[in-house]
């Protein structure tokens, strides 16, 4: 009861003082920063796929960031209530940061700080630095990814961008690239050599903390005290047998199974440490599986996004434009235009320069494929239609799935040139 009483109250205290501190808004601005690129590059993205754009990059960034703070404020929590003290906590994030940056540049999604955590920790027990707590720096990848489970559950499908690409017959299919990024600013535990800090925590459960803080000097009258930092998290996946929002909550789960058990794997190898080796390799190796567990179950399955062997299917609609307010949505298949039937992008094209004014549309609905209709006003002929649909079996343009980050990128371009 103490722990609900008076830590959780405490911690969300600790929390919105946080926005009181210069070093704390620098840091969080960094990372909202690397965060906003990132999401300027799906919007470059997005918008080359429907030739015009879609979103705004910072409506994606405050969004994130919004949820960012609700999810800081919920693994704060988590931290302070397992018992998960950082010694060298600056340190060890700006450490965390600078790897997760050059990371960054080989691939998006390696700003993920299980790949950071798992280097630093193997660093560690290979030649003893950086000098850190690896049990900690472990248990914060797992509680963050628990953090990051919940964020993917209710905001992993928002702002996925649709992609074509082939499958193994060289048919042309649509799909959904799923990638978010959050900063997470937290309250975190860490070993204070202050004698009233001891009275904060001085009432827990005999098992707390679970990740012991490790030796402290005899002469210096240690406790525990709540200092901030700030993380960041990024998610990438494929949507291509599932829609965006089934197949969030289905990688929430499997990333919120990865957590626990890495977390588990921290707390146990602090008395077995010949688990410390496989805990630090399970940060890095145990999230690509997650990751290519997921990518071989969308793979396998029936693309939910194939060719229509009637009219063209609708890959993705711009909110708010003429195909969404006639309440054409993802999946949907159209089968005429203005009278005119169309099977391919192509005949859309046409039958949609050939009518102006008033605008009817005929189009199958959801799995159940309804036959439904739509009325619209069309006053100007070059204002599109809004809606990004998948190629015919005949057409065989399709992009990158996951493309390399700028350094990845350089090196591929370099190679191909002494190749020459």
């Amino acid at each position: 009861m103490y722990l609900l009483t008076e830590v959780v109250p405490l911690v969300i205290k600790s929390y919105f003082l946080l926005f009181l501190e210069p070093e704390f808004l620098f840091l969080m601005a960094a990372v909202t920063a690397l965060v906003a690129l990132q999401y300027r590059r799906s919007e470059a993205v997005r918008a080359s796929m429907f030739g015009v754009k879609t979103r705004g990059m910072w409506r994606d960034t405050l969004s994130a960031t919004l949820l960012g703070l609700a999810g800081g404020l919920g693994g704060s929590i988590l931290i302070v209530l397992a018992g998960l003290p950082l010694t060298g906590s600056g340190t060890v994030f700006v450490l965390f940061l600078f790897i997760a940056v050059l990371l960054m540049l080989i691939n998006p999604r390696f700003i993920c700080f299980a790949y950071a955590g798992g280097i630093i920790s193997l660093a560690n027990i290979i030649t003893g630095l950086p000098p850190v707590n690896i049990y900690q720096v472990l248990a914060l990848v797992a509680v963050l990814h628990m953090v990051e489970s919940v964020l993917i559950f209710f905001s992993g499908h928002l702002g996925a961008v649709p992609t074509f690409f082939g499958d193994s017959s060289g048919r042309v299919l649509g799909g959904f690239t799923l990638q978010k990024f959050w900063p997470i600013p937290l309250v975190a535990l860490t070993v204070a050599a202050y004698p009233d800090s001891r009275e904060l925590f001085g009432n827990m459960p005999q098992w707390w903390p679970l990740i012991k803080p490790g030796e402290v000097e005899p002469h210096v009258s240690a406790g525990y005290a709540l200092v901030s930092v700030v993380a960041g998290l990024g998610y990438g996946d494929l949507a291509i047998a599932r829609s965006p929002w089934e197949k969030s909550r289905l990688s929430a789960f499997y990333l919120a199974l990865y957590s626990v058990t890495l977390f588990t794997l921290a707390v146990l190898a602090q008395d077995f440490h010949f688990l410390a080796p496989v805990a630090a390799l399970f940060s890095p190796l145990g999230h690509e599986l997650v990751i290519c567990v997921g990518r071989r179950m969308e793979l396998a399955g029936r693309p939910a996004f194939a060719p229509s062997d009637r009219g063209v299917r609708v890959l993705d609609v711009i909110p708010d434009s003429i195909a969404w307010n006639m309440g054409i949505r993802s999946g949907d298949v159209l089968i005429t235009v203005g009278g005119y039937p169309v099977n391919d992008r192509w005949g859309l094209k046409h039958a949609l320069e050939k009518v102006p004014g008033s605008l009817e549309l005929e189009f199958l609905r959801g799995r159940g494929q309804v036959y439904s209709r739509g009325l619209a006003f069309r006053p100007d002929l070059n204002r599109p239609l809004g809606v990004l649909v998948v190629p015919a079996e005949n057409e065989k343009a399709y992009v990158e799935i996951d493309s390399p980050g700028r350094l990845a990128g350089a090196m591929a371009r370099l190679w191909e040139k002494i190749k020459r």
